[in-house]
């Protein structure tokens, strides 16, 4: 006998067809992962505001990248680690780069910061980005020993008690004004600060900015050789982003108030393009490749549906 058909099968099938059709356009069209060097730092004080900072900086990415840039606020030099400029940043859960920075701050004590650059080289793209960290106190610094003298103290020699002298009692002076301590330095608690990321594919030149959500409006102009420029301006809590078309001899300038470091970037072509060829700019979307292998998971899903219509087998005497 043939068994009732069921309206649900029918149902069931094609949900199963769109729910693979817009699984394989959500798999190739979702976003690349961000990069990101994950730097830390703890500092503890000394009774005489000798300040020591440990800093550590990990890999968020499961391949190796070099350290491009790294400025600390505390004005001495990096010692005691392997955390230093143009070192390789092993690949995450590799290990991670230290260093340890001491310095007696005369005033007060300003914000102690670290800024890290880290550069990523993938086959179809190079990403570089930066990130800055405030190092949070640890307590007080642990006391050095005292070193053990050389020598035992000699004995002191016993010297004849001199004649007592009459004794004239005198005014007592007046008791001198207590001294106040000197203040132990203090961390402030600096604004949160922006993260800015720059990545060259084969055809785009792109600059990202990240804005905390209790940091200022960043307004940031980029200014290439070759065109105009272009004015990114991100509020507090959003993410933005300005793209250039690659071409071969690109430069982009950054400039915005308070930047520091307006060097020139350049675009990078990654190991995978085509290097006999200049890279041209794109024209359309690039939802091509997105749009034939949708259509062909449908075209899966529509098979499975005629396969479920299909009547079993049915055996008469």
């Amino acid at each position: 006998m043939n068994p009732p058909k069921s309206p649900f099968r029918r149902l069931a099938a094609i949900a199963a067809g769109a729910l693979i059709g817009l699984a394989g356009v959500g798999a190739v069209a979702s976003p690349a992962s961000a990069h990101h060097p994950e730097p830390s730092g703890t500092y503890c004080l000394a009774s005489d505001g000798q300040v020591t900072v440990t800093w550590k900086v990990s890999n968020s990415e499961n391949i190796d990248a070099t350290i491009t840039k790294l400025v600390s606020t505390v004005p001495t030099e990096f010692s005691g680690g392997d955390l230093a400029k143009d070192a390789t940043l092993p690949a995450k859960g590799e290990g991670v780069l230290t260093s340890t920075q001491s310095h007696r701050f005369a005033e007060r004590q300003p914000k102690i910061e670290l800024t890290v650059e880290a550069r990523w080289e993938r086959p179809n793209r190079i990403v570089t980005e930066e990130r800055t960290v405030a190092a949070t106190p640890a307590g007080t610094c642990a006391a050095e020993p005292t070193p053990s003298p050389s020598s035992p103290t000699p004995t002191a020699t016993p010297t004849a008690s001199p004649t007592p002298s009459p004794t004239t009692v005198s005014p007592s002076p007046s008791q001198p004004p207590t001294q106040s301590p000197t203040p132990t330095p203090t961390a402030t608690t600096p604004p949160a600060e922006p993260v800015g990321t720059v990545e060259s594919t084969c055809d785009k030149l792109t600059f990202t900015i990240e804005n905390p959500a209790d940091g200022e409006t960043v307004v940031l102009t980029l200014t290439p050789n070759k065109g105009e420029a272009k004015t990114l301006t991100v509020k507090p809590g959003e993410t933005g982003s300005v793209s250039f078309d690659a071409t071969k001899g690109l430069i982009v300038t950054p400039a915005a108030e308070g930047l520091d470091d307006t060097t020139p970037i350049a675009w990078e072509q990654p190991a995978d393009c085509d290097k006999d060829e200049p890279a041209l700019p794109l024209t359309g979307a690039a939802t091509g490749g997105i749009i034939v292998g949708a259509v062909a998971l449908l075209a899966a899903g529509a098979v499975l549906f005629v396969m479920a219509r299909r009547r079993r087998v049915r055996f008469t005497a």
